[in-house]
């Protein structure tokens, strides 16, 4: 039962592509005879642009107002990511992952964390070994049918349109925590 599942879920990891986003990835050549800003990602001359949901961003802050630890886990490497993470003060990011289990493995040594008290969610293959380690699969609606198949439970929303908040919601609602975590962001507020 996912619920169960839920209550013991101590850290909530993201892919970023699919998840956070639309997994759209725009790429736009620099203006002519302008330098690129320090802190955007530039790939052969090209700049990359990536969309996140506000709702998203909330959610990450109630997870923090909730003690819960949140973190990336992404196979790309993007300034726009880094920029995200800092602006929502997320405790752990892991960028330019090809092998999301070994980075998932050495995360729970270093954190101390068993693997049931992590969820993760994903949308794509890349995605699976970390999902079927995790005490907490979560897939996205619009991820791939395999991906879906072996989540315990799939948002409401997709990816890049309030997913993460549908995730993080779910945990906390899960662990009684939602309800005093809207409070304590209404009043930070």
């Amino acid at each position: 039962m996912p619920e169960l599942r839920a209550q013991k879920i101590k850290l909530i990891l993201f892919d970023v592509d699919g998840v956070l986003t639309d997994g759209s990835i725009w790429l736009f050549p620099p203006s002519s005879g302008t330098s690129v800003p320090e802190e955007t990602t530039v790939r052969q001359n090209m700049v990359e642009v990536k969309g996140f949901h506000t709702h998203d961003g909330t959610g990450f802050w109630l997870a923090r107002l909730a003690g819960l630890q949140t973190g990336l886990v992404t196979s790309r490497s993007s300034e726009t990511v880094r920029l995200r993470a800092r602006d929502l003060r997320i405790d752990h990011v892991l960028q330019g992952i090809s092998d999301k289990r070994t980075a998932f493995e050495e995360l729970l040594r270093t954190t101390g964390l068993a693997a049931d008290e992590v969820a993760f969610a994903g949308d794509d293959l890349v995605d699976l070994p970390v999902m079927r380690l995790c005490g907490l699969a979560i897939a996205v609606p619009d991820g791939r049918d395999d991906v879906k198949s072996e989540a315990h439970m799939v948002t409401q929303r997709p990816g890049g349109q309030g997913a993460a908040r549908d995730a993080i919601e779910y945990i906390l609602r899960a662990q009684n925590k939602l309800d005093a975590a809207k409070e304590a962001y209404l009043r930070r507020a």
